[in-house]
């Protein structure tokens, strides 16, 4: 690129435009703006469960509350156990903390980097009541094993789907295969309503438990009646007038972030120093961000990396610090620092490219050339 000192390319941006708007505008004009009614909350829910290929979806204020809400639809009992791979965004380990529960980290996959299905069984206990899967980076979890090992012992299976719409494992969507989808539309996320999520499910009672406590849990008949101990877990009108229009876009987002990512693999395959995303037989990856780590004689110069590219106008972040490796749980004494060392390893070496869908040519050559310039230097 020309000028380079003045090139900035950020390592995500939402892919938006004249549609969101309009959507907006009539949202604004018919003053439905709150979470409590809009014609777009109905429609994106519809829409969205339609896509997945559930029976229900319920909207809500962000992933992180999809979590707690599908937690908190379960009712489970405090001390109560939920196997959760350590290697992710700690929003999906917060929830069960702030309702009493015991998440059991679990360490992942070498490639995949998604949770290990051959270390499930051995971590079951007589109080574990879930499993907390996550499809990281876009790529699908390897859903048979688990669901196996779930229904041997009557465990629930939670899918984190935060980065991963429009995956699919062996031809079906994620967020369709266990018993509750939950779904993150945070700005960086494959789809956006700024902040926002949603939980999907074919489970009649889920979906009515975490409709409930999502609003308060207002009473059917008294709305002044409680029915339970609620939240106010709310997505606004506004919010899903956004989502509508994201979703109409959703294939041509996945196509570019598949695009991309089969670009940077195409330059960085005879790297020896990065070690690259893979996309399993079973999987249909959607690249929700491009990660790569450094490997061999780089494997400890991160920072050096991200600040050369840094100095070039290039974007990067370090990625999800293992919840085992948390300095609040350590500190506690709720965890182990090393019981889970490949997500230790893992995550001490990588980082993730930009990966917007608006991504130019130019700029993809423009990273790729530059990232190889560095570690090949």
């Amino acid at each position: 690129m020309n000028n380079e000192s003045k090139v900035f390319i950020p390592v995500s941006q939402p892919y938006i435009g004249i549609e969101e708007e309009e959507n907006i505008k009539q949202a604004m004009k018919e003053k439905a703006i709150s979470g409590f009614f809009g014609e777009f909350l109905i429609k994106f829910e519809e829409k969205f469960a339609g896509y997945i290929g559930t029976k229900y979806a319920i909207s809500c204020s962000s992933g992180t509350t999809a979590i707690h809400l599908a937690l908190a639809s379960l009712s489970f009992k405090q001390g109560d156990e939920i196997l959760i791979a350590s290697l992710t965004n700690m929003a999906t380990f917060f929830p069960a903390l702030i309702l009493g529960l015991k998440p059991i980290p679990v360490d992942i996959e070498p490639d995949t980097l998604n949770i290990n299905p051959a270390l499930i069984e051995k971590l079951v206990t007589a109080k574990t009541r879930a499993i907390i899967v996550v499809h990281l980076f876009g790529h699908p979890v390897d859903m048979d094993p688990i669901l196996e090992v779930a229904k041997k012992y009557s465990l629930v299976v939670i899918e984190d789907c935060a980065q991963a719409h429009g995956a699919t494992y062996k031809n079906k969507k994620v967020g369709s295969i266990g018993d509750i989808g939950c779904f993150s539309f945070y700005a960086n996320k494959i789809i956006t309503t700024g902040e926002g999520g949603m939980i999907t499910t074919n489970k009649e009672e889920i979906y009515l438990k975490a409709k409930s406590l999502k609003s308060l849990a207002f009473g059917a008949k008294n709305k002044f009646m409680h029915s339970d101990i609620g939240y106010n877990f709310r997505m606004t009108n506004i919010q899903a007038a956004i989502g509508c229009a994201q979703l109409e876009k959703i294939h041509y987002i996945i196509e570019r972030k598949r695009a991309n990512a089969q670009y940077y693999t195409d330059q960085f395959k005879y790297v020896r120093s990065l070690q690259l995303p893979v996309e399993k037989s079973y999987a249909h990856n959607v690249y929700w961000m491009y990660h790569v780590a450094l490997q061999g004689e780089y494997f400890r110069m991160r920072p050096e990396v991200m600040e050369q590219l840094k100095q070039l106008g290039i974007e990067t972040r370090e990625g999800f610090v293992p919840y085992n490796m948390q300095e609040f749980a350590l500190s506690k004494g709720w965890v182990n620092g090393e019981e889970c060392p490949r997500a230790n390893d893992y995550a001490s070496r990588c980082f993730y490219l930009p990966s917007s869908p608006s991504l130019s040519s130019e700029e993809l050559e423009y990273v790729a050339k530059s990232l190889k310039s560095i570690v090949n230097g």
